[in-house]
């Protein structure tokens, strides 16, 4: 696990060319097919040696779920135990992560005239207005989410709207059905946090290089996209759209882009530190020789 740009994927790819894993990805954006660039996915030659499931399974018109990942995963999870080797998840959605981890509640289905409603009301009163209103309608999910995440306070006011209960009542009540393996929970964050933001800087002004306006512009003339799906609120994604449809410059999307980033791996770096029982690799050691005595001290605990 850890924040955008804290080189997981590469570490990733370490443990498989010494150990018998298997990668499956935890990241609600590599699973959108035509949305390469600015995902930072794997390349070819990456997954010719470290295959990533999860991966390029949706196309970017339609809509995932943390309980559809949660699903999906055990079953690749399942495949590869039964192949005798190591299911090896790698991602920075922690939403997905506590899904696995501990199940979830049972929500209603996604619903587009209540979503298109609260999106009309944020057009007209911002998303900090909507925020205050879910902070008033359910204290412990506004506390919980950022005011600068609107598609977890559409949802979790879409949940109230449908059911007349708050989110975090209804998580609550929730069954807890934790998967049936041993868990061991790696962290990939650099120490210094500006350490990160440099790297989140150099990774963006990258993708512009390799072609990310291009990727986008590409996937938004085929004209079934709308800027409301979450394929196009990705961070990055949702900043270079508002420069091709005339609301950005270019320097203001990068600098919106970038501060998008950082902001998000700030709220991935809050949910880590929340993780019981995670290994921190940071810079000063060697992560990989880090993971590999943590994986190798559990394989021997079972026995394994």
């Amino acid at each position: 696990m850890g924040p955008t740009g804290s080189g997981k994927t590469d570490l990733a790819v370490d443990l498989v060319r010494r150990l018998p894993c298997d990668i499956i990805s935890v990241d609600s954006a590599m699973i959108y097919r035509g949305m390469d660039i600015g995902t930072a996915k794997p390349g070819p030659e990456i997954l010719a040696d470290a295959p990533h499931r999860l991966i390029d399974i949706l196309d970017p018109a339609e809509s995932y779920s943390t309980a559809r990942f949660r699903r999906d995963a055990l079953d690749e999870m399942e495949s590869i135990s039964a192949q005798g080797r190591i299911p090896l998840l790698v991602g920075g959605t922690m939403l997905y992560f506590r899904g696995l981890q501990e199940g979830l509640a049972r929500l209603p289905d996604a619903d587009p005239q209540v979503r298109r409603a609260l999106l009309d009301e944020a057009e007209r009163i911002g998303w900090a207005g909507l925020h205050a209103r879910l902070a008033r309608l359910d204290p412990e999910s506004g506390a919980r989410i950022h005011p600068n995440d609107p598609q977890r306070i559409q949802r979790a006011l879409e949940v109230h709207a449908l059911t007349g209960e708050p989110l975090s009542a209804l998580i609550r009540a929730a069954s807890r059905t934790p998967p049936p393996y041993r868990l061991l929970k790696l962290v990939r964050a650099p120490a210094d946090r500006q350490v990160l933001h440099a790297r989140i800087e150099r990774r963006f002004d990258a993708m512009l290089d390799q072609g990310l306006v291009a990727e986008v512009e590409s996937l938004w003339t085929r004209g079934d996209l709308r800027e409301d799906l979450p394929s196009m609120r990705c961070v990055g994604y949702r900043q270079v759209l508002k420069l091709l449809i005339g609301e950005y410059s270019l320097a203001e999307m990068r600098r919106r882009a970038i501060y998008a980033t950082r902001q998000l791996a700030k709220r991935q770096l809050t949910w880590l530190r929340s993780e019981q029982g995670a290994h921190w690799l940071g810079d000063t050691a060697s992560p990989l020789d880090s993971g590999l005595s943590l994986v190798r001290e559990v394989l021997h605990e079972g026995g394994g």
